[in-house]
C-alpha cells in the first residue's frame, strides 16, 4: 500500500521551463491537473510531471500541478512510489491521473525481475532496511515479499533470523516495543546472534521490562564479545539501573564501560558515558561529581562535531536548570543556539516536535531561565524569538507554551493590554493544536491498523511454514503406519478363517467409518462455510461505516457503529451453533435490515411480518441463512431503483412441519442488475450467495431436503425479485 503524506498545502507548484521551448504550430496553454492514489483517491505530493525536452513541474501537497502544454504532448508522470504513467494531452480540460502503487516500490527490483539468478530475498530485505526509518508499512511490506520469495523452497534459518530482526528494528524505530520483543525472539529461535540479543535487551528496557533487560545483558557478558559490544552492554545495564533509580549500580556499569572505551579509544562512547555518568550522579543528588563528568563530556563533544557539541550542551544546560544555576544554563543555551545556526547551514536539523535541538526550544528555555530569576524584560525577546521560530517550523507545542508564558509575563509586569492580546493568540494556538492532535490521532490509528495487517501477513507466512513442516511429519508417520499394517496383514495371511473374519470385520468397520467420515466432513464443511460468513458479513458492514466516515458524517457513523455492535454481538453469539431458534434469526434480521435502511433510507422502506400462528421457537434454522438474500435485495435490486422501493419479509407456517419465508423486493430485477455489473464483477460469483448455496446443499444431504429455495421475478417485465424458502422442523 502506498503511504501518503498527511500534510496539507494549497500553493500550486507552477511549471518550470527546462529549456527553450521549441517552436510549434500548436498553441500552448496552462494545463491543470491532479495526481491521486488509484486505491484511496488521496492526493500524492512531490510527483515529477514532465513533457520530455520541454517542461517540468511537481505536484504540491494537494497533489495538484500546472504545466505549459499543447494538444498532443505526452505527459510523463513518475515517482518512486508508483508505476510511471504516460498521458497524451487531448484538450484543455483538467486532468486527473490515478497512479497505481508500485508493488515493490523499488525500480531496481523491476529491472532485475527477469534475471532468474537474482537473490530476491536479499533485494527485498535491502529495500526493507532502506525504508525502515521513512515508511514503516512499506518496509514491512518488503519483508513480507522477501519471505514470500523463498516460501516455495522454505526460508533458511539465517533468512528467517534476518527477516524477523529487521521487523524488530522497524517496530523499535516506531516505538512498538512489545512487537519488537516478539520479533527479536522469533529471530533468536532461528539464529542466536549477539547483535539481536543486544537489541532485545534494549527493547525490554524501552518496554519497561527492566528485569528481563538486566538478565539478557548479564547473560551476554558470559559470551565471547568484541570490545565495542562489551561497552554497549555495560552502557545498557547502566541505562536500566538508572531507569529503576539504582544509581550505585548504574554508575558502576557506566564506569566499567567507560574504562573499556578509554582503553580501546572508542571515542564516541567515551563522550556518551561521561555524559551518562553525569546524569546518573545528578539523579542521585551528587551534584559536584555530576558537574565534573559533564565538564568532561562537554570538552570531548567539542572535539567531535557541532551536532554532538550542541547535543551535549543542551544536556548539561538541563542539568544546570535542575540545580537552579540559571546563569550557566543561559550561557550554554546561547552557545547551543550559535551551534545550531552552523548546523542548519550545513545540514538542517530535524523539526520533529520531540527534538530539543531547535531554535524555538532553546529560546524558550533561555526565557524560562530568565523568568525563574524574575528577569522578565530579558525573557521577553527570547519568548518572541521562540514564537517566531516555532511559527516558521510549525511547532505548535512550543508556540503554545511560549505564547502563554509571554502573556503571563505581561500580566505580572502590569501590561494587561498586551497580556490580554497575547492570551487571545494563545487560545488560537491551543485550538489549532487541538485540531492537529485530532488529525495525528486519526493518522496514528490508520498507521497502527496498517502495521497490524502487515504483521499479521508475516505471522501467517510463518504459520504456513510450520504447518508444512507438520504435514511432512504427519505424512512420514502415516507412511510408517501403512508399512506396519502391511506387515500385520502378511502375518494374518496364514489362516483362511482368520482372513475371512478379518475381511468381514474390516468391511463392516470401513462401511461404518465411511458413513461417520461423510457425516464429519459435512459438519466440517458447514462450520467452514459458516466461519466464512462472518468475515464476509463484517467486511460488507464495515464498508457501510466507511461510507459515513468518507462523507464526514460522524454522528451517523457513531449511530451506525452502535447498532452494528449490537448486531455483531448477536452474530458472534450464534457463530458456533449449527442451528438457532427461528426467533433469534428473525431478531438478527431485524437488526441487519434496520442498519441497511439507516444507510439507504431514501431508497426503500421495509416491513417484516411474522404470522401470529407461527411457533417461532419450535423451528430452528442455520444462522445467517437469510441475511445474504436480504443483502442481495437491497444492494442489487433496491439500491439502483430510481424511485423509492419496498422490501417485504414474511414468515408463515405452511403446515405443522414446515415454515415458509418470503423475501420480496420491487427493485430493478436480476436481469437489469446483472447488466449493471462490470466485466470484473461478472466473472466473480457472489461470495455470500455461493456460500449459502453450498450450505443448503450440504444441509439437504444431511437432513433429507431440510431447506428448499426458489427464486422468481415479481413482475412480468422481469423487475422485482421474490425468494421463497421452505424450512422443515426436523
Amino acid at each position: 500500500m502506498l503511504v501518503l503524506s498527511f500534510f496539507f498545502g494549497s500553493t500550486v507548484c507552477f511549471a518550470q521551463v527546462r529549456g527553450t521551448e521549441s517552436v510549434s504550430s500548436r498553441p500552448a496553454f496552462m494545463l491543470n491537473g491532479q495526481v491521486v492514489d488509484a486505491e484511496t483517491d488521496l492526493p500524492i505530493p512531490k510527483v515529477n510531471i514532465e513533457i520530455t525536452g520541454k517542461e517540468y513541474a511537481t505536484t504540491n501537497n494537494a497533489g495538484e500541478f500546472r504545466i505549459r502544454a499543447s494538444v498532443g504532448d505526452e505527459l510523463v508522470i513518475k515517482s518512486d512510489a508508483f508505476e510511471t504513467v504516460y498521458y497524451t494531452v487531448e484538450d484543455r480540460q483538467r486532468v486527473t491521473v490515478k497512479a497505481v502503487p508500485a508493488k515493490t516500490g523499488n525500480a531496481t527490483i523491476k529491472k532485475v525481475a527477469r534475471n532468474k539468478n537474482v537473490d530476491f530475498f536479499r533485494v527485498y530485505m535491502d529495500s526493507a532496511r532502506y525504508y525502515l526509518k521513512i515508511d514503516a508499512p512499506k518496509s514491512i511490506g518488503f519483508v513480507t515479499q522477501a519471505l514470500e520469495a523463498v516460501a516455495a523452497k522454505g526460508a533458511s534459518r539465517s533468512q528467517n533470523a534476518n527477516a524477523f530482526t529487521t521487523l524488530g528494528d522497524i517496530n523499535a524505530q516506531w516505538q512498538q516495543y512489545d512487537l519488537a520483543i516478539a520479533n527479536y525472539k522469533r529471530s533468536l529461535d532461528s539464529q542466536n546472534a549477539i547483535d539481536t540479543r543486544l537489541k532485545l535487551a534494549q527493547a525490554y528496557m524501552m518496554n519497561n521490562n527492566y528485569q528481563e533487560s538486566i538478565a539478557t545483558y548479564e547473560a551476554l557478558l558470559q559470551q565471547s564479545l568484541s570490545n565495542y559490544q562489551q561497552v554497549v552492554i555495560y552502557e545498557g545495564l547502566g541505562d536500566v539501573y538508572k531507569a529503576i533509580d539504582d544509581i550505585v549500580n548504574s554508575v558502576s556499569n557506566y564506569q566499567q564501560g567507560l574504562s573499556i572505551a578509554q582503553r580501546y579509544k572508542i571515542t564516541p562512547k567515551v563522550t556518551d558515558l561521561n555524559s551518562k555518568i553525569g546524569e546518573a550522579y545528578a539523579q542521585g543528588g551528587a551534584v559536584e561529581e555530576a558537574e565534573d563528568y559533564f565538564d568532561n563530556s562537554l570538552n570531548l563533544a567539542n572535539r567531535e562535531n557541532k551536532t554532538r557539541a550542541a547535543t551535549e550542551k543542551n544536556r548539561v544546560a538541563d542539568f544546570y536548570n535542575q540545580n537552579q544555576d540559571f546563569d550557566k544554563e543561559i550561557q550554554l543555551r546561547q552557545e547551543t543556539l550559535s551551534e545550531l545556526d552552523d548546523i542548519v547551514t550545513a545540514s538542517p536539523v530535524t523539526t520533529d516536535a520531540s527534538n530539543p535541538l531547535t531554535p524555538q526550544r532553546q529560546n524558550y528555555k533561555i526565557a524560562s531561565a530568565y523568568v525563574s530569576q524574575d528577569k522578565y524584560e530579558e525573557a521577553i525577546p527570547f519568548l518572541e524569538k521562540s514564537i517566531e521560530e516555532a511559527e516558521k517550523s510549525s511547532d505548535l507545542v512550543v508556540k503554545k507554551d511560549a505564547t502563554r508564558k509571554l502573556s503571563e509575563i505581561y500580566r505580572d509586569i502590569g501590561n494587561f493590554g498586551k497580556a490580554a492580546e497575547t492570551y487571545e493568540k494563545y487560545a488560537d494556538v491551543v485550538n489549532e493544536l487541538y485540531v492537529k492532535k485530532e488529525q495525528e490521532l486519526s493518522q496514528a490509528a490508520r498507521f497502527s491498523k496498517e502495521m497490524a495487517l502487515k504483521q499479521s501477513r508475516i505471522a501467517g507466512l510463518e504459520n504456513e511454514r510450520e504447518l508444512n513442516e507438520s504435514r511432512y511429519q504427519l505424512a512420514f508417520e502415516n507412511q510408517e503406519l501403512i508399512e506396519k499394517n502391511n506387515r500385520v496383514q502378511r502375518w494374518i495371511i496364514g489362516s483362511l478363517i482368520v482372513i475371512a473374519l478379518l475381511f468381514l470385520g474390516m468391511a463392516y468397520t470401513q462401511y461404518k467409518s465411511v458413513r461417520q467420515q461423510k457425516y464429519a466432513n459435512n459438519l466440517l464443511a458447514l462450520k467452514s462455510l459458516r466461519t466464512q460468513m462472518n468475515p464476509h458479513f463484517i467486511f460488507n458492514a464495515l464498508n457501510s461505516v466507511n461510507s459515513f466516515i468518507a462523507r464526514n458524517d460522524e454522528r451517523a457513523a457513531n449511530k451506525y457503529l452502535s447498532e452494528f455492535s449490537q448486531l455483531m454481538r448477536s452474530v458472534l453469539e450464534n457463530s458456533e451453533e449449527d442451528f438457532i431458534p427461528l426467533s433469534k434469526e428473525i431478531e438478527l434480521l431485524r437488526l441487519y435490515v434496520k442498519l441497511e435502511h439507516f444507510r439507504f433510507q431514501d431508497k426503500f422502506d421495509y416491513t417484516i411480518h411474522v404470522d401470529e400462528a407461527l411457533a417461532v421457537d419450535q423451528f430452528v434454522i442455520p444462522p445467517m441463512l437469510l441475511q445474504p438474500y436480504v443483502e442481495n435485495a437491497v444492494w442489487h435490486g433496491l439500491r439502483y431503483k430510481e424511485e423509492k422501493g419496498n422490501l417485504r419479509i414474511l414468515f408463515s407456517q405452511r403446515d405443522a412441519e414446515t415454515v415458509a419465508i418470503e423475501i420480496i423486493d420491487d427493485g430493478i430485477g436480476r436481469k437489469k442488475s446483472k447488466a449493471l455489473k462490470t466485466e470484473h464483477q461478472k466473472k466473480q460469483q457472489s461470495k455470500g450467495m455461493g456460500n449459502i448455496e453450498k450450505r443448503i446443499a450440504i444441509l439437504n444431504r444431511m437432513y433429507q431436503d431440510k431447506v428448499d429455495v426458489t427464486v422468481e421475478n415479481v413482475f412480468d417485465n422481469e423487475e422485482g425479485t421474490k425468494v421463497r424458502l421452505l424450512v422443515k422442523k426436523e
